[in-house]
């Protein structure tokens, strides 16, 4: 999977970036021969989006999405999280800094942060709960445990 973010101040993109981000979602694994293809531009142009898109923090990072069966012992969590006052910011820094956070989202609604969380026993669970609720600013919380992908 590409975890695709944007920074405050994106840089615009035009249909080449666009098609190029659409492509890496589908196949972040995708050779720049394969995009290039893909898209119908050079390889060059590709690299240079590439580069331009990782430099500017479009692309902040490219990770893999395993299957539930490569994970099965994982606890896999959603907290949600209110603040008091304007601390957002050191909030948000304090909470990546913990790696059980695989991802933090800000919302709307009577919680402020949505963080989605991931470790390998429930103890490890218990101690980042801990960890996220002592965080100065962390007013309240409320987590939820996912116990299985729902399948349709």
């Amino acid at each position: 999977m590409l975890n695709l973010t944007t920074k405050t101040l994106m840089p615009d993109l035009d249909s080449t970036d666009t098609a190029l981000l659409s492509a890496l979602k589908a196949d972040s694994r995708a050779s720049v021969t394969t995009l290039a293809g893909q898209i119908g531009v050079s390889r060059a142009t590709v690299q240079t989006r590439l580069d331009r898109l990782v430099r500017t923090g479009v692309i902040r990072r490219f990770t893999i999405e395993t299957a539930n069966a490569a994970d099965p012992g994982r606890i896999k969590a959603v907290m949600l999280i209110e603040l008091g006052g304007p601390v957002k910011r050191q909030v948000v820094r304090a909470l990546n800094r913990l790696p059980e956070i695989t991802a933090l989202h800000s919302t709307n609604g009577a919680w402020d942060l949505v963080a989605q969380i991931e470790t390998d026993s429930l103890p490890s669970f218990d101690r980042i709960l801990n960890s996220v609720r002592e965080i100065s600013g962390v007013q309240n919380s409320e987590t939820c445990l996912l116990l299985d992908q729902a399948h349709t």
